[in-house]
């Protein structure tokens, strides 16, 4: 969505990676699929795109949920790097940490439809 914000109208992510290129996992994914050139990396990094390609042309606002008992939070998902590269942009970031909640199936389903209204809302706001 924010590589194409032409085409997607609306953006949400559950406990996503949001710096790929700057997490061991997604520092390994990339340099296996795009090579060791970091610059490369950076089309496909979410905090990257909002920090370099979105002031001025992607302002669609951002939901994310992400569970605060997630073994993932501070090594690998870093959603705080997120709040950071938004703020800074002045990008529109609704960043919802739910107590509790970990990684799993039940988390998603706990908070999909919350998710789905917001689709909802931003696509009827397109019309």
């Amino acid at each position: 969505g924010l590589k194409n914000p032409e085409i997607y109208q609306s953006i949400s992510a559950f406990a996503p990676i949001v710096a790929p290129s700057q997490v061991p996992w997604g520092e390994k994914a990339f340099s296996g699929y795009l090579g060791k050139d970091q610059k490369k990396w950076q089309a496909h990094d979410a905090c990257a795109l909002i920090a370099q390609i979105t002031q001025g042309i992607c302002k669609t606002p951002l939901l994310v949920d992400q569970g605060k008992a997630d073994n993932y939070l501070d090594d690998q998902l870093k959603p705080h790097l997120l709040e950071e590269a938004c703020t800074k942009a002045q990008h529109p970031l609704t960043l919802r940490y739910q107590e509790d909640y970990d990684h799993s199936y039940f988390f998603i389903a706990s908070f999909m439809k919350d998710h789905i209204a917001h689709h909802a809302k931003m696509l009827s706001n397109t019309g």
